[in-house]
């Protein structure tokens, strides 16, 4: 590829720990080896999706220091489409001309990853995609960085609520994140100890749950629930917050902790409590772990791009980095199978799953 390429980098959907460290990887690897011009788009696609696209220059020492920080310093959104009608589109693809740009780099989940496959094959826009999400919801990637450290704040969450739930004799619910997928609340819950993990591909029966509660009640005489927002009772459906009108991501799921609570409380003599962890999962430093693989994944991104591999999304496979086609990540998501291992390990060690 020629030594000329100009470069666009964008976060696109929910912030996450490690994307700067991506940002620092790509571009250093870009400038390099490949003596690259790069840019910095602001708020994801909504940086080109207006009448002026919205972008910095990058340089060595602009993306020296960020290595460790969370967010990221090019900020995001997880509302702007531009897919959402020709006149975007249209807009999208004359700004990118604008910049000159002869590839973005555009790094996120699942959401983001669709939206680069749809924007590559209206416009002809090359992309070359990086997985980010807390879920780890991506499809063919083992591990998306930002996990490990959401893992890590939920299960000292949850050594956090057990301390005051056996305080009191209570019984504390944790409410994830994860959306559709219950790799989060899994991880968790098994890190942090939980008693009963509730995930959105397991329909979870009530009275199963309340059993399990009213033996602890004889015993421990405390319960700790970690429970993915997707999570639903059986015949139920999931608990939507919000609608977003617009966004690639309408549906908002929230609540599924206080619906449980309000079905649970009947039935049992403790206490019942809540907790929705919310944003917090999604802030402070990325672990040592998601800081390498953040920045394993944005050198790989950049090796793409110089070697002109567009349309692909670097990826984890059987613990090797590598890269999948764009179009096989967009629009599907990666649950958990009901014969997973950590599902196997987690029945045989007394961890009830709702059933």
């Amino acid at each position: 590829m020629s030594s000329a390429l100009k470069v666009g980098i964008l976060t696109g959907g929910g912030d996450c720990p490690g994307l700067n460290a991506v940002i620092r990887a790509v571009t250093k690897s870009l400038i390099h080896h490949g003596q690259c011009e790069v840019l910095g788009i602001a708020d994801g696609f909504e940086g080109l999706m207006g009448t002026q696209p919205r972008a910095c220059a990058l340089d060595w020492d602009g993306v020296s220091g960020i290595l460790h920080r969370g967010g990221t310093i090019l900020g995001t959104s997880n509302s702007a489409n531009p897919l959402k009608d020709a006149a975007t589109l249209a807009q999208v693809q004359a700004n990118v001309q604008a910049l000159g740009l002869d590839v973005v780099v555009a790094i996120g989940g699942d959401g983001t990853m669709s939206l680069a496959h749809g924007v590559a094959q209206a416009t002809g826009i090359q992309c070359v995609g990086v997985p980010k999400t807390i879920d780890n919801d991506i499809a063919h990637c083992e591990r998306s960085f930002g996990f490990d450290t959401a893992v890590a704040t939920v299960a000292d969450a949850l050594y956090r609520i057990e301390n005051t739930g056996n305080s009191h004799h209570r019984v504390m619910i944790v409410e994830t994140m994860g959306r559709h997928a219950g790799w989060l609340a899994l991880e968790a819950g098994l890190a942090g100890a939980a008693d009963i993990v509730l995930l959105p591909e397991i329909d979870y029966d009530l009275q199963a749950v309340a059993a399990v509660c009213r033996t602890r009640e004889q015993r421990q005489r405390y319960t700790i629930i970690c429970m993915g927002e997707g999570a639903k009772p059986q015949g139920g459906a999931q608990t939507v917050q919000a609608h977003v009108e617009g966004s690639p991501d309408p549906v908002r799921l929230g609540g599924a902790g206080h619906a449980l609570r309000a079905q649970l409380q009947p039935l049992l003599r403790s206490e019942v409590r809540t907790t929705v962890l919310g944003h917090v999962q999604r802030g402070g430093d990325p672990t040592p772990y998601d800081r390498v693989l953040a920045s394993r994944y944005g050198h790989k991104a950049a090796q793409l791009v110089l070697a002109g591999q567009f349309g692909q999304m670097v990826t984890l496979q059987q613990g090797r980095i590598g890269s999948v086609p764009i179009a096989q990540v967009a629009n599907t998501q990666r649950k958990v199978a009901l014969d997973h291992a950590l599902l196997v390990m987690a029945r045989d060690i007394g961890i009830c799953l709702g059933v």
